[in-house]
């Protein structure tokens, strides 16, 4: 089974880095259960499992490649020397920092669950790519 996190993203979002200000240098983003549904309150669980299981190997120089074909096939922008730059200075593991709640704990919604940052001023793209599979 592939497991090219670079492919696991919504397609708009490979076009997001050439949107930000050319001196931007980091975002947050966060995942919130919205208010307003049928459950007033959630259960924050599952983060442990999907950063062993998806996020614990590195990313690879073939798994860039196979991205950039992918998108570029599909008529997206990529951000080819961001990947390669995590893949060569940061050994393909992906220069985040992610805060959550304790996995169990019931949160009213409305209220953030988790937040990701990346720690790599030159990727402030990179949290938003991961934002659909986290």
């Amino acid at each position: 089974m592939n497991k090219n996190l670079i492919l696991d993203t919504d397609s708009y979002k490979a076009s997001h880095f050439q949107m930000l200000p050319e001196d931007m240098d980091g975002a947050t983003y966060y995942l919130e259960a919205r208010a307003g549904g049928a459950y007033r309150r959630t259960v924050f669980f599952g983060l442990q499992y999907l950063l062993k299981e998806y996020f614990s190997e590195p990313i690879t120089m073939e798994d860039v490649i196979e991205a950039e074909a992918f998108f570029t096939a599909h008529g997206e922008p990529f951000p080819l020397e961001g990947w390669k730059r995590i893949v060569n200075l940061h050994k393909g593991f992906l220069p985040l920092e992610i805060k959550a709640v304790p996995e169990g704990t019931v949160v009213e919604c409305g209220n953030v669950l988790m937040t990701v940052d990346t720690t790599d001023p030159e990727l402030p793209w990179l949290p938003g790519w991961v934002e659909t599979k986290l």
